[in-house]
């Protein structure tokens, strides 16, 4: 897990739980990303599946945020309703305390939510669900 700059202020989620850790591209997770959106868009209990981007740019002289820290690289929606959280990591990366609770606070709230860092994460963790309503 990596650490905030120093002097970088801490970000807020949308929940008001602090979130000081910064974020790296890793060019195996977006390998991992494309083969479970690949498996989670042929699942039969998967009705649909987005990518969710976050992060942030500059335009001009202003910073746009885009997404909900924590939220998952995947969000969805199962045939019977719930809601579908995925957090896609390479093999050895962890998750980041914000992104723990985000998923927490999806099954808390009923929906199927998991980290999965290939097709085999996708199958097991989906594995009882047929897609029958």
């Amino acid at each position: 897990m990596s650490k905030s700059s120093p002097g970088a202020k801490p970000a807020f989620d949308l929940f008001g739980v602090e979130t000081p850790t910064s974020r790296t591209n890793d060019r195996l997770e977006a390998v991992a990303l494309i083969e479970v959106l690949q498996a989670l868009r042929a699942h039969p209990a998967v009705v649909w599946c987005e990518r969710m981007n976050s992060g942030a740019t500059r335009i001009g002289t202003r910073w746009v945020k885009f997404g909900f820290v924590g939220c998952p690289d995947v969000l969805g929606q199962l045939r019977d309703g719930r809601l579908l959280g995925v957090e896609v990591k390479a093999r050895k990366r962890k998750l980041r305390p914000e992104q723990s609770i985000f998923l927490e606070r999806i099954r808390g709230a009923g929906g199927i939510a998991f980290v999965a860092r290939d097709l085999g994460d996708v199958m097991r963790e989906l594995s009882e669900l047929k897609g029958s309503t």
